[in-house]
């Protein structure tokens, strides 16, 4: 892991709303809960990516979030994950995902930083 991963690293990633990311409210497809938590951890992983090693990767350990207004098929939302702490290999993000109505979502994210090798003997194990 990088010297320079720091609290105030960020990256935003947007996504269209397919129907693949809906659930369907009355007569409506609408962003899911679900997918909307994707959304922001695929953005914490980017926010990451220049900073890791080669052989590291991270995986998500705790996610807090509101969603707080709909998104229909066929809009953009973009999420934006701002690293908030650095603890050792517990990173720490301020998330926040908007569309062109506003905020849609907003909450925290952790993500642990993790030797790709090791973890994948761990699931080995685990297969056994």
């Amino acid at each position: 892991m990088s010297d320079q991963l720091s609290p105030g690293v960020s990256a935003s990633l947007t996504w269209v709303v397919a129907e693949r990311h809906c659930t369907r409210r009355g007569d409506h497809d609408i962003f899911s809960t679900p997918n909307l938590v994707h959304l922001i951890e695929d953005a914490a992983i980017e926010a990451l990516a220049a900073h890791l090693a080669d052989g590291e990767g991270s995986v998500g350990s705790k996610v807090e979030i509101a969603h707080v207004a709909p998104t229909l098929k066929g809009g953009k939302v973009t999420a934006t994950a701002t690293v908030t702490e650095v603890d050792r290999r517990r990173v720490a993000f301020a998330v926040i995902a908007e569309d062109a109505n506003g905020k849609v979502g907003e909450g925290s994210h952790e993500r642990f930083i993790i030797n790709l090798d090791k973890f994948a003997a761990k699931l080995k194990e685990l297969e056994s």
